[in-house]
C-alpha cells in the first residue's frame, strides 16, 4: 500500500498545521526522524488491535488516559511514574469491581501537539502565534518562544522514546506487580475516602494473593501489565516520516504509537489526517463532538475501516454534560443498525470545560461524572457496550479541575494548577472516578457473567 506524499496530504487540506517559518528546516528534521528507529512494533500495534476488538464485542473495558499536552520539560521519571501509577490504580479497581478484563492505554509518549481554536493569541494587546504544543513552539508568551522550530519534533521524539523505555521498564521489572497494589497509594491519597476504600479492595487482592500462592496458582499475568502508547495524530511532518512498512506483512504502520486518533478539528472526511490513518495498519480512534450526524460518522467508518475489522476503530464520544443523553442515542443506534464494528468510548472532559472567574480554565468532576452517567445509560438502554474511558488525568496532587470528593473550590485553582492547556483530574479526583465507573460498569456486565 502506497502512502500519499507530504505535499498530496496538504493539498487534500491540512487543518491545524503549524506555519513552519523555514522550509528546508522542516525537511532536514523529516528526513532525519525518516531515519530513526522506531518508537512502537507493529506486533505490539496488532496486539492492541486484538485487545481493541474484544472492547469491540464487549468482552473487555478500554481505560486511556494520561496528559492533556505532554511538556519536554515534564518528561521525568517521576512523572512518568506518577501517571503509570493512577492508571494502574484506575484499571486495578475496574477489574476488581467489575470483573471485566481492562485494556491500558496512555496518553503519553507523543501526546505533545494540541490543536487550537485560533493560530493567534493576544494578551494585553500583544498578539503571537497560539501555543500549540511543545511539538511545535513554546508555552512562554514571548516572540522568540512561539515561532514553530520543527527541531522540537526531533526533541518530542527522543523523549518519546525515554518515556517508552521508563514505562516498558516500570511494566515489566516489578512495579506493574500486582502485589504492589498497597504501596502505589501515596499518604495524601491513602489519607481521603477514595484512598481508604482503594486500601481496603487492596487488603482483599492481598489475601486473594496469598491464597492463590499457596496452592500453587503464580500466572505471569500477576507480575507484569500489557500498557500502550498513544496520541493524537496532528502533526503531519512527525507521523508521516514515522509511518514505515512492516518488514513481515509489506504494510504501512505508524510507529509512532500504538494507537492513533484523529481529533474532533481534524476528522474531515477528505481532510489530509483522514487520508493518512486511513492508509495505517494501527488501531485508530476518531474523536466525535455533539455536531457529529449518524451519517459522518458511518462515512467515517467506511473510509478509514473499510473491511469493518473489529478492534481496528474506536468512536471516541465527547458531547458534554448537558447533550449526551440527547445526542449520543441516535448516533449509537444508526451506527449500530449500519452493523459498523467499532468501539465506543467515552471522552468526558473536552465537552465540560469553562471558564473560572479567576481566569483559570476548569471542568467540574460532577459533568464529567455526569457525561460518564449519561453514556453508560445510553448504552443500557440500547442494548449496546459502553466500552471505555478516555481521561485527561496526573498522578500529582494539582488543582485544576473543581469539586470530587475533596471538594476544591475556584478559589482552590490557583494553588497548584500545573496544566499548559486544559485542566486534569488529579490522583484522588482519577481514583474517585474510577470507583463511580465501575460501580457502573458492574451493573452493565452482570448479564454477561
Amino acid at each position: 500500500m502506497e502512502l500519499p506524499s507530504l505535499r498530496d496530504l496538504y493539498d487534500l487540506g491540512a487543518a491545524q498545521q503549524p506555519t513552519w517559518p523555514d522550509a528546508s528546516e522542516v525537511d532536514r528534521v523529516v528526513d532525519r526522524l525518516r531515519r530513526n528507529p522506531p518508537l512502537v512494533f507493529a506486533g505490539e500495534c496488532d496486539d492492541l488491535k486484538a485487545k481493541l476488538a474484544a472492547v469491540t464485542r464487549g468482552e473487555a473495558f478500554l481505560l486511556q488516559g494520561g496528559d492533556c499536552a505532554e511538556t519536554l520539560e515534564g518528561a521525568t521519571a517521576d512523572n512518568v511514574r506518577a501517571k503509570l501509577r493512577v492508571l494502574l490504580q484506575m484499571a486495578v479497581v475496574l477489574t476488581y469491581a467489575a470483573s471485566v478484563p481492562v485494556v491500558k492505554v496512555g496518553r503519553l509518549a507523543g501526546q505533545y501537539a494540541k490543536p487550537r481554536s485560533s493560530d493567534m493569541e493576544t494578551r494585553e494587546g500583544v498578539t503571537l502565534p497560539a501555543y500549540r504544543g511543545d511539538a511545535v513552539n513554546g508555552y512562554d508568551f514571548t516572540t522568540e518562544s512561539r515561532v514553530p522550530d520543527p527541531q522540537r519534533l526531533l526533541d518530542v521524539y527522543n523523549s518519546s522514546a525515554a518515556t517508552l523505555n521508563l514505562v516498558r521498564a516500570f511494566v515489566t521489572g516489578g512495579y506493574a506487580d500486582l502485589r504492589q497494589v498497597h504501596t502505589w497509594n501515596t499518604d495524601f491519597v491513602r489519607s481521603s475516602p477514595v484512598g481508604k476504600r482503594y486500601e481496603r479492595m487492596a487488603g482483599d487482592i492481598d489475601r486473594a494473593l496469598t491464597f492463590m500462592k499457596a496452592i500453587g496458582a503464580d500466572p505471569e499475568e500477576f507480575h507484569r501489565v500489557d500498557f500502550h502508547s498513544s496520541h493524537e495524530a496532528l502533526v503531519l511532518e512527525y507521523e508521516h516520516a514515522l509511518t514505515r512498512i512492516d518488514s513481515r506483512t509489506e504494510l504501512p504502520y505508524d510507529v509512532s504509537a500504538h494507537f492513533l486518533w484523529i481529533g474532533e478539528r481534524t476528522r474531515q472526511l477528505g481532510g489530509a489526517h483522514v487520508e493518512l490513518m486511513s492508509r495505517i495498519q494501527n488501531p485508530i480512534g476518531v474523536k466525535l463532538g455533539p455536531t457529529t450526524t449518524p451519517d459522518d460518522a458511518i462515512a467515517l467508518a467506511q473510509r478509514l475501516n473499510p473491511l469493518n475489522e473489529p478492534g481496528r476503530l474506536t468512536f471516541i464520544t465527547r458531547m458534554g454534560a448537558g447533550r449526551i443523553r440527547t445526542v449520543l442515542p441516535e448516533l449509537v443506534e444508526k451506527v449500530t443498525a449500519a452493523g459498523v464494528q467499532v468501539a465506543w468510548v467515552c471522552d468526558p472532559m473536552h465537552g465540560n470545560t469553562f471558564e473560572a472567574s479567576s481566569g483559570y480554565k476548569t471542568r467540574r468532576f460532577e459533568d464529567v461524572m455526569e457525561e460518564v452517567q449519561g453514556f453508560f445509560d445510553v448504552h443500557r438502554e440500547l442494548g449496546t457496550w459502553p466500552g471505555g474511558l478516555h481521561v485527561e488525568l496526573t498522578g500529582d496532587n494539582v488543582t485544576e479541575c473543581v469539586g470530587g470528593g475533596e471538594s476544591l473550590l475556584e478559589e482552590d485553582l490557583s494553588h497548584r494548577y500545573e496544566s499548559v492547556c486544559d485542566p486534569r483530574l488529579n490522583r484522588v479526583q482519577s481514583l474517585e472516578l474510577a470507583f463511580l465507573v465501575a460501580d457502573m460498569l458492574s451493573q452493565v456486565a452482570e448479564p454477561e457473567l
